[in-house]
């Protein structure tokens, strides 16, 4: 597979795009810029959870309905759930409908609640490495780094579940935390 791919644009991407425009918007706004506030990255979080298993183009698409159901993955709101909303929440088809995701996901709501307010975002930037040298194709982005495995460890030892490595390094992907924009992509900030 090619490392970048041009889009009717005319804009060389990471391949990753494909055709998809959904994808192309993704790519072009959102990943890889710097994201903070504990309710964005919870929600960053909690959908990388909800991918695990999963395409990460499904949970794109689903993702307006997720933040509907899950009140806007405001914490506060999000740790209120109880057996009543997961039922709720299992009966919609809008979402991905697993159990464990779920509950982790209000789980991790009430433990972002307990933090001082900025704590999960101070947190997670904690672990963001310092700027390395731009990849230049596929091969040289990593799925786990030493990083997102200390951040899965940090999260963990706090309670917090479905925040594995290769989910951590997705979340510092998208949320700016690393820029794995490969060399020859528009989106490139250097």
């Amino acid at each position: 597979m090619p490392s970048l791919t041009t889009g009717p644009d005319g804009r060389a991407r990471c391949a990753w795009v494909g055709d998809d425009d959904e994808y192309r918007r993704y790519h072009d706004e959102e990943w890889g810029t710097p994201l903070h506030g504990d309710r964005a990255l919870f929600e960053k979080m909690s959908l990388e959870g909800f991918q695990a298993g999963l395409s990460w183009i499904t949970i794109l698409r689903k993702r307006p309905r997720f933040r509907e159901v899950f009140a806007g993955f405001e914490p506060a709101a999000v740790a209120r759930f109880d057996e009543a909303d997961v039922e709720r929440l299992l009966g919609d088809a809008g979402i991905v409908r697993n159990r464990q995701k779920i509950v982790a996901t209000i789980e991790n709501a009430r433990l972002v609640e307990a933090m001082p307010e900025g704590g999960l975002d101070e947190l997670m930037w904690s672990f963001a490495p310092a700027p390395g040298a731009r990849p230049q194709e596929f091969a040289d982005v990593p799925a786990v780094t030493p990083e997102s495995t200390a951040l899965s460890k940090a999260l963990r030892k706090r309670g917090f579940r479905f925040v594995g490595p290769t989910t951590m390094y997705a979340l510092m992907q998208s949320a700016g935390m690393v820029d794995d924009h490969l060399a020859g992509c528009w989106r490139i900030a250097d």
